[in-house]
């Protein structure tokens, strides 16, 4: 009798602790792009929605699945909406304009994106129902 494999859905101790490490990342991306945006318009915008999507998508591939595109998206989205409140004293990492408008949407329209389009190769592999 052979031990049983892990549960479909829930990932192992090797994904859960990639994906730690994406959440970081994630919101070091999140606040390095909110910084690099406004700094440098708008070839830093680009810049912070190119390096957006480069750890959605890598962190999704690094752990064949969608959790660790799940836990970077989690990590910048918190990191922006944390910088994008402003502080009693009227201080805030983003100005008002354009610049950080398109960045806040744009990088939640490249997590839905990268979710909804890229799928990691461990799920094209399983068999599925055809003809329905």
């Amino acid at each position: 009798m052979s031990a049983p494999g892990p549960v479909a859905g829930r990932p192992g101790p090797g994904v859960l602790a990639g994906c730690a490490g994406l959440l970081v990342l994630g919101a070091a991306v999140g606040v390095a792009g909110a910084l690099v945006q406004g700094g440098l318009f708008p070839g830093g915008l680009l810049l912070a929605l190119a390096a957006t999507a480069a750890v959605f998508l890598g962190g999704q591939r690094a752990t064949g699945s969608q959790w660790g595109l799940g836990a970077a998206v989690l990590g910048w989205l918190a990191s922006v909406v944390l910088l994008s409140t402003g502080r009693p004293e009227g201080d805030g990492a983003f100005a008002a304009g354009i610049g950080p408008l398109v960045y806040l949407l744009g990088g939640m329209v490249i997590a839905v994106i990268c979710a909804t389009v890229a799928r990691p190769a461990a799920s094209a592999a399983r068999p599925g129902i055809r003809g329905r």
